[in-house]
């Protein structure tokens, strides 16, 4: 896996034509296996002898991970993304209250309202300058990013720092010292986050994971309660930042596609279920790991093998989306996406996310019918990482300029 990342559509769709199940080398020169096809995707997550508990990792049980490797995190933080059974249970059901259907409606007018301010804080930035902004930096990141903060209940003066060191996290060409710093501030972070709201409780998340901890001590530990924050934290706003990103892009790289949606002959859900299956926000998600040997499509996965999540090839997996499987088309018809995951782990933010995405792209091109990318699409700067899929920035003008081409596909 190249830790720099980039665009991992040419390499899944040659990783595919192969089989469903590749073996791969995780940094450091670790042996992994990524599971790419649709159906082989689906069955491994649904597995009763998959597991995702570190303590089922042999190279980290046996000592072979360092402090420092970019994927650490990912294996070793305590929370719903790292336990099983009774334990995933326990933890699951304290935060799924606070991502009830009626609880995630009644954020609807408040996105709304983050959502159009954001909106005239761009019209604003475009006003000046060569009239070109940022859209990830100004409305795909603080959307989200607002979103989840007043949900769990974190101070603004901490929110932008807490992204910053996500982003860290979530990279896998981070080197080993910088790795290890991110994360201690990180934790350091989420734990001023605790005591501000042990000693200032409110209608918050956060506050009601600590009454939780406190009336019944073995509920939720301290490491468990630092490490769900961290997991709300960076899969609240970084995957639903990736998913408005993809979504823009892809909708400005498919004119046609962006009049079906404005002339109500689809949805803005399905634009971001189809951004969903194309240009999954995830793209290999760590990890899993049999608790035996397991076959999957043909293939022996040994016990204990760090097992990646390919979301990004699974959606262009022809042989469940059909020959024009790599095709952008808001209209297909019995479409089926794993990229929110599938069985006991399916994502639990999966209707916020999905709401503020169908709003962002409902009011941003309502409002700015004839917005396009400011450079062409090869040149935007890809994000550094195999797991997280998307670019760094995304340059775009929100009316185009007096005799102007558009720059998009």
């Amino acid at each position: 896996m190249d830790p720099a990342g980039g665009c991992p559509h040419a390499a899944n769709a040659e990783l595919l034509a192969a089989g469903a199940v590749a073996g791969v080398a995780l940094p450091g020169g670790i042996p992994g296996v990524a599971v790419l096809g649709h159906e082989a995707l689906r069955e491994f997550l649904g597995h009763p002898d998959v597991a995702k508990g570190a303590e089922h990792f042999t190279a980290l049980r046996e000592g072979r991970i360092p402090d420092g490797w970019p994927l650490k995190t990912f294996a070793t933080v305590r929370g719903m993304t790292t336990a099983d059974g009774a334990d995933h249970r326990r933890l699951r059901s304290l935060v799924s209250r606070a991502f009830t259907l009626a609880r995630v409606e009644a954020l609807r007018p408040g996105i709304e309202r983050l959502t159009a301010g954001l909106l005239d804080g761009l019209e604003r930035a475009a006003a000046t300058g060569d009239g070109v902004v940022d859209l990830r930096r100004l409305f795909a990141l603080p959307l989200p990013l607002g979103v989840i903060g007043e949900l769990l209940g974190v101070n603004e003066e901490y929110r932008e720092r807490l992204h910053e060191l996500s982003t860290l996290v979530v990279s896998t060409d981070t080197g080993p010292e910088e790795a290890v710093e991110a994360n201690r501030e990180l934790l350091a972070l989420l734990g001023a986050v605790a005591v501000a709201r042990t000693a200032d409780p409110g209608d918050d998340l956060t506050s009601a994971l600590i009454a939780a901890r406190e009336e019944d001590g073995d509920r939720l530990s301290e490491p468990e309660l630092i490490g769900t924050l961290l997991l709300m934290i960076v899969a609240g706003h970084e995957t639903t930042l990736s998913l408005i990103t993809n979504a823009v892009r892809a909708l400005c790289a498919h004119r046609d596609q962006l009049g079906l949606l404005m002339e109500g002959r689809a949805d803005w859900a399905d634009a971001v279920e189809e951004t969903l299956r194309w240009d999954s926000p995830v793209s290999f998600f760590p990890f899993r790991y049999p608790v035996r040997d397991l076959t999957v499509d043909g293939t022996v996965i040994p016990r204990g093998t760090p097992v990646l999540a390919g979301y990004s090839a699974a959606g262009r997996d022809p042989s469940a989306h059909g020959p024009d499987a790599d095709r952008f088309r808001v209209t297909r018809q019995g479409r089926r996406h794993l990229s929110l995951g599938h069985g006991a782990h399916f994502c639990l933010g999966a209707p916020l996310a999905r709401m503020e995405a169908v709003t962002a792209l409902r009011q941003l091109f309502v409002r700015f019918p004839e917005l396009d990318l400011a450079v062409p699409e090869r040149e935007l700067p890809r994000h550094p990482s195999f797991v997280g899929n998307s670019v760094r920035e995304l340059p775009v003008r929100l009316r185009p300029l007096a005799g102007a081409g558009r720059t998009g596909g």
